[in-house]
């Protein structure tokens, strides 16, 4: 199947699923969530799949564990070992981007900045200030969380000095979304539960993976084609 309909597939996956969230259809958000980041994940590896690349390992294993993440979050409502194991299925997809784009900012040669580091740690602290009354027994892993995500960003904004700009502001603004919507899902769990809340954490959710993961098939395929 062609890249571009693996892209159809996903955008018709996302309007089915939003069609679950506003009709309250418990079949169609099961059905069709786990399918959210499958259907990114073929449009990825056909995306790419004329391209060696190093970079490719990486960004299926982030994509493999947000699918896990994604599955699992789905039976939180029954335990609470099901939100934990979420939490690490997703802390490995972070992990998985981490290198991504570490490898990114060390192939072309970008230099760190601290300021960077100086932005993204007071954000962490106020979102974690304001979250840790709450936490109870998940302050750890919360914590740990947290910090894994807050570096995923402080590389994407290090990308943003790419000489394709297209591709940083994809990158950048992806991972932006993603922890709008990891921080909006924390506030949603717990501190206050609104039902829009939802929309908010699953539409800067896909849109943050669609962004990533476009922004790394630019840059694999330019790199090739140098």
């Amino acid at each position: 199947m062609k890249p571009k309909y693996w892209g159809y597939l996903f955008i018709a996956v996302t309007c089915f699923y939003f069609l679950g969230l506003a009709l309250n259809h418990t079949l169609l958000l099961f059905l069709f969530k786990p399918l959210l980041i499958t259907s990114l994940l073929g449009y990825f590896l056909k995306s790419t799949s004329d391209v060696r690349s190093h970079l490719k390992k990486w960004m299926i294993g982030a994509l493999l564990g947000s699918i896990t993440g994604d599955t699992l979050l789905m039976f939180s409502s029954q335990s609470e070992i099901y939100f934990l194991a979420g939490l690490i299925a997703f802390l490995i997809a972070h992990i998985c981007y981490i290198i991504t784009f570490h490898s990114i900012r060390t192939q072309e040669a970008i230099f760190g900045k601290w300021y960077l580091g100086i932005i993204v740690s007071v954000y962490y602290l106020m979102i974690l200030g304001f979250l840790m009354p709450h936490l109870g027994t998940m302050k750890y892993p919360v914590i740990i969380y947290g910090l894994v995500i807050s570096f995923m960003l402080l590389l994407a904004m290090h990308l943003y000095d790419l000489k394709d700009n297209i591709t940083a502001r994809y990158i950048l603004t992806g991972a932006i979304l993603f922890v709008v919507s990891d921080s909006v899902l924390a506030v949603n769990k717990f501190y206050l539960t609104h039902w829009w809340n939802s929309w908010i954490i699953m539409s800067t959710y896909i849109l943050a993976q669609w962004l990533l993961v476009r922004g790394c098939i630019r840059y694999i395929n330019n790199k090739a084609a140098v």
